[in-house]
Parts: C-alpha cells; sequence; structure tokens
C-alpha cells in the first residue's frame, strides 16, 4: 500500500516482520562477538534511534548506550556531502570497545566523519552496524562496517526511524520513493 509523506509518494520496501527478524540476529551476533568485554553502542540519532532501541533490547551482555546526532540529508532526499554535528557525548571510550549504530549507510560520508571523529578518542575498537546499506551510493569503502541489516537499492527510503522533512519516522516498515 502506497503511503503519502509531505509532496512524495512512498511503497513498501521492508516490512516490519522482516526488519524485527534482521535485528534479532544483529543482536545474538553482538552478543557474540562482545561476550567478553562491556561495549559502548553509539547511536546515531535521528535516524537510527528505533533500531538502537529495538536492538538493544536483544542485548543480553553488559554494555553502555550513548548517543551522538548527526546530519547530511537536513530534510532532503539526497546527501548534502556535509556533515552537521550537532551533538557530541560524553562517555570515555579511551581503551573501548565501540559499535556504532546507524539507521543507514548512503555515501558513508557520515559514518567516516564519525568513525575518524571517535578514533581522536582512542578507543580499542570501532565498528559500525547499520540497519541499511545502499553499496551503489558508497564513495569510499568503510573497512569498520561489520554488521549490515539490508542491502538496499540507491533509492530515497523513509519509515521505521528515517524521515523526509522529519516526517515517516513513526512508519513501521521501511518505504522507498515511488518515480
Amino acid at each position: 500500500m502506497k503511503t503519502q509523506i509531505a509532496d512524495l509518494t512512498f511503497e513498501p520496501l521492508i516490512k516490519a516482520e522482516a526488519i524485527e527478524n534482521r535485528v534479532k540476529e544483529i543482536g545474538l551476533q553482538l552478543n557474540v562477538d562482545y561476550q567478553h568485554c562491556v561495549p559502548v553502542f553509539v547511536g546515531v540519532l535521528n535516524g537510527s534511534f528505533l533500531f538502537i532501541a529495538d536492538l538493544i533490547k536483544q542485548i543480553n551482555i553488559p554494555c553502555e548506550i550513548t548517543f551522538t546526532k548527526l546530519a547530511s540529508y537536513y530534510g532532503g532526499t539526497t546527501s548534502r556531502l556535509k556533515i552537521r554535528d550537532d551533538i557530541d557525548f560524553s562517555v570515555n571510550i579511551k581503551g573501548r570497545e565501540v559499535v556504532i549504530i546507524e539507521d543507514i549507510v548512503d555515501t558513508g560520508n557520515t559514518a567516516h566523519y564519525l568513525i575518524e571523529k571517535l578514533k581522536a578518542k582512542q578507543p580499542a575498537s570501532i565498528k559500525l552496524c547499520s540497519l541499511l546499506l545502499k553499496p551503489a551510493a558508497v564513495l569510499k569503502p568503510i573497512e569498520e562496517l561489520k554488521y549490515t541489516g539490508f542491502e538496499i537499492e540507491n533509492e530515497f527510503v523513509v519509515g521505521y526511524g528515517l524521515d523526509y522533512k522529519e516526517m515517516g519516522r513513526n512508519l513501521r516498515d521501511i518505504y522507498k520513493r515511488v518515480m
């Protein structure tokens, strides 16, 4: 079923049940990979808020959660390639295992920006977990990308935390723009 958000029309791409199942699988893998430490999960707001909330419910090892707020879309349908850094976090990550939780890796600019910023804080390791990945849009490889929920075509998507003009985040499914 198609849905209208502001001036654009969208159609279903990934159903809520598939998202739920994949989030559980990623959570299980994180539990195994980080069972001998206390990782710090860094959620990238605003888009990752539903993903990290559901993912963290699957984590049964000790962990810390913090957030940062970055933006590269600013309400449009394409990345502006300039990162707006709105919120930093105060957790000390020196010597810690860090897992960045992202909603989507598009061009990869936001991921590269945050990874470089975190490296300056001297963590033991940094891994990236993204619900969505657009391989065709990535401008340069991201070696830290270890966990991916779904690979999608280079299409504009909304739902499950992702927005268009700050709307559509509340949709349970992920929708792609109808051209």
